[in-house]
């Protein structure tokens, strides 16, 4: 295999891996719900990402052909990632989970009482 390749291969994989647990442990350590939801949808879905793209790039330089299969679970990833965060935050607010952070109504109402 060509050197060059066997590095980005590598590089991917890292960056891949290296996502993946900034995603995992963001939903450990992270304080509230909505906090936890955005760092495995963000971090998690680049780092698997990246692990399809070295995929990609490994099958279809061994086989005959370009390995299409990753492409589809990527499009299926990335389209479903945000939209399940989207509604998993929605179900969130409308069973009025408390956050850390403060509603924007909330602050724009402590401006104006000081």
């Amino acid at each position: 295999m060509n050197p060059i390749l066997e590095a980005a291969l590598a590089l991917l994989v890292l960056a891949g891996a290296l996502f993946t647990f900034v995603g995992s442990f963001g939903l450990v350590r992270l304080g509230d719900f909505y906090t936890r939801l955005h760092a495995p949808t963000k971090a998690t879905t680049l780092g698997v990402g990246s692990l399809l793209i070295a995929s990609a790039l490994f099958f279809s330089t061994q086989q005959a052909g370009l390995s299409l299969h990753e492409i589809l679970v990527s499009l299926f990833l990335f389209i479903t990632a945000p939209v399940s965060a989207h509604l998993l935050s929605k179900a969130a607010r409308h069973q009025q989970l408390p956050s850390l952070a403060a509603l924007p109504e909330e602050e724009a109402k402590g401006r104006k009482g000081d």
